[in-house]
């Protein structure tokens, strides 16, 4: 998962992030948030999921709830701090995307990973 404080959302901003980012001809899934209409036609396949209308996957197997999951993982971690400094949030967020991430590992296997990635 890659993640990324953007405090502007609207299209121009969003979709230039995305361009710079993301390698076109992938696939972009989001809901129907307008900072993504249009993204298409930038050269990259845009799944939709319509949560207005209680739609959660477009049937296909494209959906967001990895995303969303993670929000709500992150919200909960950062409330259980007290809430953090604006400025400090990249911070807590690269630490946990790498949390959200190898969640499912148990800590001698993180602790592993981590080594192995210094003894490089």
């Amino acid at each position: 998962m890659w993640a990324e404080v953007v405090d502007n959302v609207e299209a121009t901003n969003l979709q230039s992030k995305i361009i710079k980012q993301v390698r076109k001809g992938s696939t972009v899934c989001s809901d129907s948030w307008r900072g993504c209409t249009g993204i298409a036609a930038k050269g990259y396949v845009h799944r939709l999921v319509k949560h207005e209308k209680q739609e959660y996957s477009d049937g296909k197997g494209n959906h967001i709830n990895g995303l969303d999951g993670f929000w709500g993982y992150l919200k909960r971690k950062l409330t259980a701090k007290g809430g953090i400094r604006k400025k400090k949030l990249p911070i807590y967020l690269g630490e946990y995307v790498w949390r959200y991430n190898f969640r499912n590992l148990s800590l001698k296997e993180r602790e592993n990973y981590l080594f192995n990635l210094l003894i490089r």
